[in-house]
């Protein structure tokens, strides 16, 4: 080969590498879509301790995306989704965040679930401009402290802490409770202090408060201090793994309270945890797969066909999420990441979990539902509007 032509191949290589270099330089729009499809991440919790409710969610997002590619996908292009594991721990999941932002160039987030890693998480996405929609996580931090790309597909807290506090006064007439709680997870602590602040202001009277930490599974010194009080209720605000254990050992040592509680227990290791010691209970969620809806038995029935199971709360409020980023994706007209965040901002949806708008703090405006507790298994009660 002579040396001209040498000196050709070099330059041409140079070019390439220069060209390709300056891409990665370029804005979101033009990578994300280089080989004619969309690409989307989703950090979830696949291992760890709730690794249960990790899967399901996976199983909602992979639902929405198939639906819409097979009804033709997004602006002619199909839809990618690229998962990382945060095993529900919030410094795995800021960095699954810039990973995916960084490795996968991806213009929109589903995840992460829980209170605490959406808040390690949101301010990675608002830094990086990509949009962000967490499918569960309710504390208000979530949103207030992620900055103006993180969104969320569920209620808040405040709204969630006012329909069980109401519940417990107005339907079971309860005069009295008491509170236990995790006090090192966020999601726990914010859900505990606002019901304890409405509580209070509906009449009640909070009659003592006890946490424990992460971790903990002996809970019979605080269960005793609790015993001692007498409350009509006893408010569990925590994830149900902590609520299935906190319950065998509540009954055990004969605490006749009823047990209350939020979302984070609508999982169905609830029972295989808490067995039947958790019947008798009240918890605010935010769909029930008994709604009579047609939007909602349509979505039972499909994810039963794919999964062969009911669908749970994180399943469905993960493929609300999904429908919602992808729905937005489609009124922008565009892959632009603040197109998208506009988007979403003036989005109105009916979705599976209730029909869908967002206030000036990127919160849904939405209903949530009351299910009880009966023969190892929930069951639907009522539904609750905003």
């Amino acid at each position: 080969m002579n040396k001209r032509k040498i000196l050709s191949i070099f330059v041409s290589t140079a070019l390439l590498v220069s060209i390709l270099t300056g891409c990665g330089n370029k804005n979101v729009e033009t990578v994300a879509t280089s080989d004619e499809t969309i690409t989307l991440g989703a950090v979830l919790s696949l291992t760890g301790d709730l690794a249960s409710i990790g899967q399901t969610a996976k199983n909602g997002i992979e639902l929405a995306v198939e639906e819409v590619n097979t009804a033709g996908g997004v602006l002619g292009k199909q839809i990618k989704v690229v998962y990382e594991d945060d095993e529900n721990k919030p410094a795995m999941s800021s960095s699954a965040i810039q990973k995916l932002i960084n490795n996968n160039q991806v213009i929109g987030v589903i995840g992460p679930l829980t209170s605490p890693c959406s808040i390690a998480a949101g301010p990675v996405a608002t830094e990086n401009k990509i949009p962000m929609i967490s499918p569960y996580a309710t504390n208000a931090k979530v949103t207030s402290a992620g900055g103006e790309y993180v969104f969320r597909a569920c209620f808040i807290d405040p709204f969630q802490g006012v329909v069980i506090s109401k519940f417990a006064i107005d339907e079971l007439e309860a005069k009295t409770a008491a509170v236990f709680y995790n006090i090192t997870n966020d999601y726990a602590k914010g859900l505990a202090e606002v019901f304890i602040d409405e509580f209070a202001k509906a009449g009640g009277e909070i009659v003592g408060v006890e946490t424990f930490n992460e971790g903990d599974q002996d809970f019979n010194a605080q269960l005793t201090n609790i015993k001692a009080m007498d409350a009509d209720v006893l408010f569990l605000p925590n994830m149900y793994n902590n609520v299935g254990l906190i319950a065998k050992q509540a009954k055990s040592l004969g605490i006749d309270s009823i047990l209350l509680g939020g979302d984070g227990w609508d999982s169905p290791d609830l029972f295989a945890i808490g067995g039947s010691d958790i019947d008798g209970g009240y918890f605010s969620t935010h769909f029930s797969p008994d709604d009579k809806k047609e939007i909602v038995s349509t979505y039972v029935e499909t994810y039963k066909s794919k999964y062969g199971a009911i669908p749970d709360v994180c399943s469905t409020l993960s493929y609300d999420a999904t429908k919602i980023m992808i729905k937005a994706i489609e009124e922008a007209g565009s892959t632009d990441t603040e197109k998208i965040k506009d988007a979403i901002q003036s989005l109105q949806i009916s979705a599976v979990t209730g029909d869908i708008t967002y206030d000036e703090n990127r919160n849904p405006v939405k209903s949530a539902v009351i299910m009880k507790t009966v023969d190892g298994k929930q069951e639907f009660l009522k539904t609750i509007e905003p």
